[in-house]
Order: structure tokens, then sequence, then C-alpha cells
């Protein structure tokens, strides 16, 4: 298993909750020297990737969409690639995510092919067999479902890693209903409540 930071898994887990995986803006806390030295890491390890476009558009701290400027100008985007997923459990979708958007300057507006929010075929995604992903959703249909400190034991994440897999992997991406109860004795159960 790959050993992340909790800054890079933070990095990691945002940018693939983005719809177009950028993984900018960075946590508010990270600027300057720091900032650099987490993507140089991330970057070495293929956990991440630079895209660069066609576009001229200045890098903007305010925006915080763009990374850098290339020598001619071009904008340089940073997205989360396929190993960076599955450093975090994410089943990537097919192809490296690096490469989405390499022609396009960011945007504010979401792409023109993208799925309605309430697009049923947005949410047909399944997750790999023998990742953590699969492995947090057995836990969670499990009699009884799952802690959060029992996921963390099981999978080694941090336990914001584990909320945000449920959160965003699971919910948003898979569309699954997560609901949680406090049980004596255990605390808070988190469960997959399957369609009737």
């Amino acid at each position: 298993m790959t050993k992340l930071s909790d800054t890079q898994l933070v990095i990691l887990s945002a940018a693939a909750q983005r719809e177009d995986r950028n993984v900018l803006p960075l946590p508010g806390s990270l600027r300057g020297g720091a900032a650099a030295k987490v993507v140089g890491a991330l970057l070495s390890r293929g956990l991440i990737a630079e895209t660069t476009t066609d576009s001229r558009t200045k890098a903007d701290a305010a925006l915080n969409r763009i990374w850098r400027n290339d020598t001619d100008g071009r904008a340089i985007l940073l997205h989360i690639a396929d190993a960076g997923l599955a450093a975090i459990g994410i089943e990537p979708e097919g192809g490296d995510r690096a490469n989405t958007g390499a022609d396009a300057a960011p945007s504010a507006e979401a792409p023109k092919d993208a799925p309605a929010e309430g697009d049923p075929a947005a949410k047909a995604r399944t997750p790999r067999a023998g990742t953590k992903q699969a492995k947090l959703i057995e836990m969670l249909r499990a009699e009884g479902g799952a802690t959060i400190a029992e996921i963390v034991a099981a999978l080694d994440w941090q336990a914001h890693t584990a909320r945000g897999a449920m959160s965003g992997a699971l919910k948003k991406k898979l569309g699954l209903t997560i609901t949680s109860e406090k049980v004596e004795g255990r605390g808070r159960c988190y469960r997959i409540q399957d369609a009737d």
C-alpha cells in the first residue's frame, strides 16, 4: 500500500471528488514552498500529472485552477492520475484521467456532455473486486454495518479518509444510500441501505 501523508490524502481525495479531477485548489493552509514540495512529491510518485493546455490563461493564485505556465505561456493544470485514485482506494473509470481537459482551459461551467445531477446514468459505476472501496462496501453491507474505527483498522485509513470515501465515492459517485445510527457499546454505525 502507498503510504501518504494526511495532506497528500486530503489533496487526492478532494481531486477525486471533482468532476474534472483537477488537483487545484490546494487546501488553504498550503502555500508557497510547502505547496511546491507536496505537489512535487505527488508528481514524482506518479499520483498526479501535469497537463498542458492550448490556453494562454495566466496562472492566478486567486482562481487556484492553473498550477503554472510553461515557457510558451500555456496553462499547466494538475490532475489526479489513476495511480492516485488507486492509492486512496477509488476505482479509476478507465483511461488516465490526468489527460482529461488537456485541450481546454478550466472553466466554472460544467462540460456540456456532463450528466445532469439527477441523471441515473451518472451513477452506474461499480467498484473493482479486491479494492479498498470494495472492502468498505462489504463492511457497510454486513449485518450491523461498521463504525469509523472499524473501517480505519480494516483499511489502514485515517478517519477523515473513511468519511470522505463514504460521502464522495459511495454516495456521490456510486449513488449508494448510507445510513447511520448509534449502537449501544459500539458508537455510531454506518451501513448501506439497499434499495427495496
